[in-house]
């Protein structure tokens, strides 16, 4: 598929309107702009992640194939299930969660047990990854409010759920598979 941009500037959304990928025009706070927003700002910090992925560490192939699928992910929620394109609409597949699920697996496999609670932290990556996935978890939840009010691909809030772990698995690999990472120690009472 090849895409030509001409503008940046349109000046269409000045009033607080966007343009959905049927044409409609909609409220820049509306739920499904919302997702599409923060599907955006996930595909933004997986870009930071995999900007401080250590050299030759082979999950930057895996970073870019998340970003790519969030793409197709933006795009079948700009053209909803019941609008005037829908029938035209490139709905992203089963397929793509499977991907996921092995990645998350392969990753998962290397690593010690979990001993507890993991707090966000130990290398600049793992935290960004940390970060990656509660922008994820917060994509899921808007993801459930757009789906309360309108029908959506049920395979993307299925991916949602997968990144969140995905994310997570992936800051324990970069904290040497779980051997560094931060583990959370309840404070003492008297010291709270």
């Amino acid at each position: 598929m090849s895409i030509r941009i001409d503008k940046v500037v349109t000046r269409g959304g000045d009033g607080g309107q966007t343009s959905l990928g049927d044409g409609t025009r909609v409220a820049k706070d509306q739920a499904r702009v919302e997702v599409l927003g923060t599907l955006d700002e996930i595909n933004a910090l997986v870009g930071l992640v995999q900007a401080h992925t250590p050299a030759g560490d082979d999950v930057v192939h895996q970073l870019t194939m998340v970003q790519n699928l969030l793409f197709d992910m933006g795009a079948d929620i700009c053209l909803p299930e019941d609008g005037p394109m829908a029938e035209r609409a490139n709905r992203v597949e089963e397929a793509a969660l499977l991907v996921i699920e092995s990645r998350l697996e392969e990753l998962r496999s290397r690593q010690s047990p979990l001993a507890g609670f993991v707090l966000p932290g130990g290398s600049v990556a793992a935290s960004w990854a940390h970060l990656t996935r509660t922008q994820v978890r917060r994509a899921e939840r808007r993801m459930v409010a757009l789906s309360r009010q309108e029908r959506v691909n049920p395979v993307l809030l299925k991916i949602l759920n997968r990144l969140s772990d995905y994310f997570f698995v992936l800051a324990r690999h970069f904290n040497h598979d779980g051997q560094s990472d931060v583990v959370w120690q309840p404070v003492p009472k008297g010291e709270k």
